[in-house]
């Protein structure tokens, strides 16, 4: 059953054995919520999180390049791809066509290209820090490019009831949930008298991420032999 803000608060309230309105409650609720929602995110490479942002280019003669940032979402986590749209007049890449950079590291783009001199197509792309690229050759002109990442989506809350994670894996969730709000209650609320709890509650979490992974390798067709079948059913159905 998927959960949306109000369920999620209810379920979560019924294992905790304690009310919405508890004061303790409202002022650790966020804190939960942000616990199970970034570990998640970080352990579950989900396409749900990936983004196509082509709102920014190149500087001519410059080969430094800020990612954009996508609105409510922010900034990239990770960068999985790169495309220099051309022609550089061209802004929407599905009318351009798409150049991939190829990743590399900024030793290189120093020694190789380490002026602007001989400017050209870009073919390359070295992280820097979170945020900014540098690109090799440096450009000619001021390309689009098209940028391809994943964000972390907006959190669960009242004004934002309902998150990929409470939908499609409302079960680990909870748990994930439960494992900050078991060790807020060990050391501080009347659970104090459980230690286990929350270790329970992390390997049932383990044991719930573990199908949540796999159903998300099969959406991209990652598991044994390139196949969008679970494990279990990928030799009957060849």
């Amino acid at each position: 059953m998927s959960l949306n803000y109000t369920t999620y608060v209810n379920s979560l309230c019924n294992i905790m054995v304690v009310t919405s309105t508890t004061p303790q409650f409202q002022t650790v609720l966020p804190n939960i919520i942000d616990y199970a929602e970034q570990r998640m995110y970080r352990e579950l490479d989900l396409l749900q999180t990936v983004v196509r942002n082509s709102t920014t280019s190149l500087t001519t003669g410059s080969r430094n390049f800020t990612l954009p940032s996508n609105g409510s979402n922010g900034n990239f986590i990770t960068v999985q791809g790169i495309n220099v749209i051309t022609p550089y007049t061209t802004t929407n890449p599905d009318l351009g066509q798409r150049n991939q950079l190829a990743p590399t590291s900024r030793d290189f783009l120093d020694t190789v290209w380490n002026s602007a001199s001989g400017a050209a197509l870009p073919q390359y792309f070295a992280m820097i820090d979170q945020f900014d690229i540098v690109v090799g050759p440096w450009p000619d002109q001021s390309y689009t490019m098209e940028v391809i990442g994943t964000i972390r989506p907006q959190p669960l809350s009242q004004t934002n009831p309902n998150t990929f994670l409470t939908q499609y894996l409302p079960d680990a969730f909870l748990a994930a949930s439960m494992i900050f709000a078991s060790g807020y209650q060990r050391d501080f609320g009347g659970q104090a008298d459980n230690p286990q709890q929350a270790q329970s509650w992390e390997n049932q979490y383990t044991l719930l991420m573990q199908s949540a992974n796999a159903e998300e390798l099969r959406k991209k067709f990652g598991p044994q032999s390139w196949t969008s079948y679970s494990t279990q059913n990928a030799k009957v159905n060849k």
